[in-house]
């Protein structure tokens, strides 16, 4: 991994400074332009505004195009906070997350009004209620994003998946789209960085990311996997096997591979 010198505090602080002003400004934009657009327009500003937020932390997309129809789950590995912003700016899509995230100050409510479906874990009666939520977002057109290894690693190693969220993909007919995540700096070398696993905090990754030069996050799409005739465990295992493969070869380093389900968990989606 690269040893390249930290960005100066001057930048660090100016990047700190340009991001508030324009959290703000997104958080004006959410109030009032929301309400007032169609879905498609709010998704175009949340691309927008997901690519503005990653260039202000010196953060480069590459992202590799697909023909993938819209109102796909997609199915990613997931490393740190930046990867919903990067799959934001590829592709706006609603994601389904911790009910925990709802109370974070400003994000939480923010995450409500960009179509964010709360999972509250140990609710088995709220099972139902979330797959139909996820359903119609499909079957209007949008896509939805699911991080199913159920936490963030570090980039190195693919965690098993929970199954049980890619059910609505099954009971609404619509594919799944495996989506596989990596970070580079600007040596093209991988980066650690971005990582938001173990004891790291939030505040403590912010600031990781913000001393760091330049990142780049790779995007990179595989084939689809359609879900007719097929179980959540095998749609899994394909997933899984399609991301993992996809990170061998874009990463180019061995992926600590385990089986590609967790133990089931009864209170998921």
């Amino acid at each position: 991994m690269s040893s390249a010198s930290p960005t100066p505090y001057l930048i660090r602080a100016f990047r700190c400074l340009r991001l508030t002003l324009y959290l703000m400004f997104i958080g004006l934009g959410a109030a009032l332009i929301y309400p007032a657009v169609c879905r498609k327009r709010r998704s175009l500003l949340k691309q927008r505004w997901s690519h503005t937020i990653l260039t202000i932390l010196g953060v480069t997309v590459e992202a590799q195009t697909t023909n993938a129809p819209l109102g796909c789950l997609i199915v990613a590995n997931h490393i740190s906070w930046l990867d919903v912003l990067a799959v934001q700016s590829w592709r706006p899509s609603a994601f389904i997350a911790k009910a925990e995230i709802r109370a974070w100050p400003f994000i939480g409510w923010l995450a409500e009004r960009n179509d964010t479906v709360f999972l509250r874990r140990g609710n088995r009666a709220h099972v139902k209620a979330i797959n139909s939520e996820i359903n119609a977002l499909l079957e209007a057109g949008m896509d939805v994003a699911v991080f199913p290894e159920g936490t963030t690693t570090d980039g190195t190693h693919l965690l098993g998946f929970h199954a049980a969220l890619l059910q609505p993909a099954i009971e609404t007919g619509h594919p799944i789209l495996p989506l596989a995540l990596s970070y580079r700096d600007r040596q093209g070398e991988f980066s650690l960085v971005p990582s938001f696993a173990g004891e790291i905090t939030l505040i403590q990754c912010f600031f990781t990311i913000l001393a760091c030069r330049s990142l780049t996050v790779c995007l990179t799409p595989a084939s689809l996997i359609e879900t007719a005739g097929k179980t959540r465990r095998e749609l899994s295992q394909a997933a899984h096997t399609a991301i993992a493969e996809t990170l061998f070869t874009k990463s180019g380093f061995h992926l600590a591979h385990i089986q590609p389900e967790t133990t089931p968990d009864p209170q998921a989606v």
